[in-house]
């Protein structure tokens, strides 16, 4: 079995891809290398997977390509065959989205929309795709469930992930493609983002510069360990959507479907305060930082929470870390790689 994993020189992408060739599963990643942030950090993923590979004896090939370029996505499925497809591909971060809203609109909906055509020319089994916490949008009953609405997006990073989810399931209904959306909850750990608060925390309070503290510390977040996003993933690999047959067309959850569609949580179901976030860094640094405190940005909610429940009942499994755990293997982890 080969497993496409776009994205796979990214954060999750990196750790799915390097757990599947660590399972001996051949892996072939796509990915442009863009300079949204240091490639360099990109570049050292990559040469880790190769070096899995190498050990594991399992193959890793990597496809230097955008997956908005339909030709050269076409000549990797017929190319490699994958029976599974992880979308992880994307372009990341709810802010940036203020600044350059084309990115958004050409990764995550016209190069969404090549790959899922993709799928279903191949054939694909089954196809994972990362939706996020930010389609809740709007609403402030928490736990977010996936039976709620989500049509209240309040960026254009959370409207194109729901525009995901309604194109995935115009598919699985029309060509019967088993397609999973995946509504990750703040992921954190090694290797992570650049453009995420605890690398640009922990850069920061070791530099001596200020950390920029938004909504006045007043956020909170269900922060969710990379180990526990990657252990998900794998069980939903093995677990295709299937038709409910118990959907009610007259009252519709919108978590299910008719067609092999489902959409999950993937959270830590403990939503932690950004101040007590903070004082983990520190804590883990043994530095205190100087904080700045701001306004809330646009695109921001104030806070998050996941209900995992469907998650759990459909993979057996859901995530656990705590955040202090999470944190300190971070700040190990940027300590060694930056040499700090």
């Amino acid at each position: 079995m080969t497993v496409l994993v776009t994205g796979a020189a990214g954060f999750i992408g990196f750790h799915l891809s390097k757990r599947l060739l660590e399972m001996s599963t051949p892996v072939v990643g796509v990915d442009n290398l863009n300079a949204y942030y240091d490639p360099k950090l990109k570049k050292a993923r990559v040469a880790q997977l190769e070096a899995v590979a190498k050990e594991s004896k399992t193959t890793f090939t990597l496809v230097k390509a955008s997956i908005e370029d339909s030709e050269s996505l076409k000549d990797t499925f017929k190319t490699y065959k994958p029976e599974k497809v992880v979308n992880l591909a994307a372009q990341a971060g709810v802010r940036y989205s203020l600044e350059n809203p084309a990115a958004y609109i050409q990764a995550n909906l016209v190069g969404f929309g090549n790959l899922i055509e993709e799928c279903r020319q191949n054939q694909v089994k089954n196809l994972l795709y990362a939706s996020s916490s930010s389609v809740y949008g709007g609403n402030t009953n928490m736990p977010f469930t996936e039976t709620q609405s989500v049509d209240h997006p309040v960026s254009l990073y959370a409207a194109s992930k729901k525009a995901n989810e309604l194109i995935a399931h115009s598919y699985s209904h029309l060509f019967k493609l088993p397609a999973t959306g995946l509504r990750f909850f703040t992921v954190y750990g090694p290797w992570g983002r650049p453009d995420m608060a605890l690398f640009l925390f922990t850069k920061a309070i070791l530099s001596g510069e200020p950390i920029k503290v938004f909504n006045n510390g007043q956020m909170m977040r269900d922060f969710t360990y990379i180990d526990d996003i990657i252990e998900s993933l794998i069980r939903l690999l093995d677990k295709p959507a299937t038709p409910d047959k118990n959907f009610d067309s007259k009252d519709p959850n919108p978590s299910v479907s008719w067609a092999p569609h489902r959409v999950f949580n993937i959270g830590n179901s403990n939503p932690t305060p950004l101040m007590e976030y903070i004082e983990a860094i520190e804590d883990s640094l043994g530095m205190k930082a100087k904080k700045e405190f701001l306004p809330i940005q646009p695109g921001d909610v104030p806070a998050t929470e996941a209900n995992t429940e469907a998650l759990k009942k459909w993979s057996g499994f859901k995530p656990n870390t705590p955040v202090k755990q999470g944190v300190s293997r971070f700040v190990s982890w940027y300590r060694e790689f930056y040499d700090v």
